[in-house]
């Protein structure tokens, strides 16, 4: 007899193998997704150093300042941004409208959360970071 399947969510996008880069991933993501996510990676991309780089991390996209800023995904019913629990807690009263678990928050695949929010948790990342380097 089969083991139940654990509850964990799978991306929707299923390449055969790891996707090689973030075109790579959002070309097997089908629509409205793939907007939605186009749209985040801009807002990501705009709040990011230009030495920032762009990578796939745990099958998702992910973009890297020294280490990884944040982590993003579609998924069936929704997509979601991976920002870490620590920039999801310091939001939290801006997360408000959206579902929020320790390092997710997830919105609809047809609705990209707002730019500024995505902008404002990249930058606090980022200062995370700096500070860690300094201690």
């Amino acid at each position: 007899m089969k083991k139940p399947r654990s509850g964990k969510r799978r991306p929707s996008a299923k390449p055969s193998a790891a996707p090689k880069n973030i075109d790579d991933y959002l070309v097997s993501v089908p629509e409205p997704a793939r907007s939605t996510l186009q749209k985040v990676r801009a807002a990501i991309r705009s709040a990011l150093p230009s030495t920032a780089t762009e990578t796939i991390s745990y099958k998702m996209p992910a973009f890297r300042h020294g280490e990884i800023i944040i982590w993003f995904a579609a998924f069936a019913n929704h997509c979601s941004v991976f920002p870490t629990a620590r920039v999801i807690q310091i939001f939290h009263d801006e997360l408000k409208p959206y579902k929020v678990s320790k390092g997710t928050v997830q919105f609809p695949i047809h609705k990209p959360l707002p730019a500024a929010t995505i902008k404002k948790m990249v930058k606090a990342r980022l200062a995370q970071i700096a500070a860690k380097k300094h201690h």
